[in-house]
């Protein structure tokens, strides 16, 4: 018997108030023009950017025809689930299996808080949400909308040979997000539009780790947190719906990667070179696109449209995976089935209207006869000029430790994917951005009209009109 000494009102160890004093204040972006994007209803504009934004009460944050420049990149981008899998000698703990679906993500997605969940002026965005009741309940800034200076180029180069110049892009982007708080766990979901035609889809986990009463042989499944308190080993999986149309609804996907060539130098045949070269290969069947988690996956791989850029290549979108992940949970497993999305750092089947999900809300509840089984949706069908949907799962390993106390951080703990434009353009289009800085040797770069950042002292002098802070986080609880 141990004897636990009764917790203090005011969370002990795990309360999260400030240990220190406010001091200078951190900071602050804003916008010295007022915003450059714009948002009607559900629908948003930003530089060659529009799309339109939903939340789905189970699965959370989703986007609907995201163009760039005019043309349709995707029909829909959405989160699937997010998936936990515990460890422990504690009978509670050993048999934790999360699908967060099950208990809804967008159903728990928390008001944000001005200035730390988001910048202060982002535009903040209500969303109704129809669960446990007869009438759609809105929560009240849930979701935010801001363009984020990321503090570094975009691309640059500063050339000091036969021209001197300077010619650089910042790197501006325009975010979307919500954070969805299931319980324990705090998840930050991010869709990121850049100027380059890039978009990323990015999640990071904060909150609290669930943990188990420490005692016995414990420490086998994770560390030590505080006096009776084991933080516990577990998994996060998340999985991502992303229907591409690039260049038409038809696509195929394509692999390139590199193999070293042995060869002898064509002006010292004795001499040998390994030198790199390009390898191509079309994959025509969702067998052959579907990756397993340890599997060897080619380094570019994309949707490939049936048009050719003005250099004669398939224009493209290439999918590229964040991702730390390791086995969801043995494929022996009784409920294997339920999480088989998870089996496959990337899968790429044919898009049907009966395969909506990769996975449902009840397989939490029954994961031994799961509704949904994703690994069903693999049939080795062909998919080479077809409407296709990519799955992405992306995750990490968490063995909580010390610094998860109070709770865990951000930092270290962020994965997801990018889709970038591949041979999709015939030069880089952000070349056309506004914010585009270039001057020569010759040139008075203190000008205005050659150097917009000569006029930063004027046209970011005065601070716009800061509205007061509110929150209505805890109303109707």
């Amino acid at each position: 018997v141990e004897k636990v000494r009764k917790a203090p009102w005011d969370g002990d160890f795990s309360s999260m108030k400030p240990r220190a004093p406010a001091a200078a204040l951190f900071p602050l972006q804003f916008e010295p023009q007022g915003p450059r994007y714009s948002v009607r209803n559900n629908h948003v504009r930003f530089q060659g950017w529009s799309f339109a934004f939903g939340m789905s009460v189970s699965s959370g944050l989703r986007l609907f025809d995201i163009r760039h420049k005019g043309e349709r990149v995707a029909y829909e981008i959405s989160v699937q689930e997010a998936l936990s899998v515990y460890g422990s000698n504690c009978p509670a703990g050993m048999s934790t299996r999360y699908m967060d679906r099950s208990f809804g993500l967008g159903r728990y997605t928390s008001p944000l808080v001005p200035a730390v969940d988001c910048p202060y002026l982002a535009t903040y965005v209500d969303t109704p949400a129809l669960s446990d009741s007869l009438r759609p309940q809105t929560r009240k800034a849930s979701l935010c909308i801001f363009e984020q200076n990321l503090g570094s180029p975009l691309r640059r180069h500063y050339s000091n040979l036969q021209a001197l110049y300077y010619g650089g892009l910042v790197n501006s982007a325009l975010v979307v997000r919500s954070i969805a708080t299931v319980g324990n766990y705090d998840y930050v979901w991010d869709f990121i539009f850049y100027q380059n035609g890039a978009l990323e889809g990015k999640v990071q986990a904060t909150g609290y780790p669930s943990s188990s009463f420490l005692h016995g042989d414990g420490l086998r499944y994770g560390n030590r947190l505080w006096e009776h308190t084991l933080g516990t080993i577990h998994t996060h999986f998340v999985n991502y719906k992303v229907d591409l149309d690039v260049g038409g609804v038809t696509n195929s996907l394509v692999a390139h990667d590199m193999v070293f060539e042995v060869t002898g130098a064509p002006w010292s045949p004795e001499q040998q070179i390994e030198r790199p070269r390009l390898t191509k290969k079309v994959l025509d069947t969702e067998d052959q696109a579907a990756f397993r988690l340890q599997s060897k996956m080619p380094r570019y791989i994309y949707f490939a449209a049936n048009s050719k850029n003005k250099w004669g290549h398939q224009r493209g979108y290439r999918i590229q995976i964040t991702s730390f992940a390791g086995d969801h949970i043995p494929e022996a497993s009784a409920m294997e089935r339920a999480i088989s999305w998870a089996r496959y750092q990337l899968a790429v089947t044919r898009r049907k209207e009966e395969e909506p999900s990769s996975t449902s809300i009840y397989n939490q509840n029954d994961p031994w006869t799961p509704t949904v089984a994703f690994a069903d949706f693999i049939n080795n069908e062909t998919i080479t000029n077809e409407d296709l949907v990519a799955w992405i799962t992306a995750g990490f390993l968490h063995i909580p430790h010390s610094e998860d106390i109070p709770n865990t951080v951000t930092v270290g703990n962020a994965v997801g994917f990018l889709l970038r434009p591949y041979n999709y353009y015939d030069l880089d289009p952000s070349i056309y951005s506004h914010d585009g800085v270039f001057f020569t040797s010759e040139q008075d770069f203190t000008a205005c009209e050659i150097n917009p950042l000569a006029c930063l002292p004027k046209t970011a002098s005065c601070l716009p009109n800061f509205p007061p802070f509110t929150y209505d986080g805890f109303r109707n609880m």
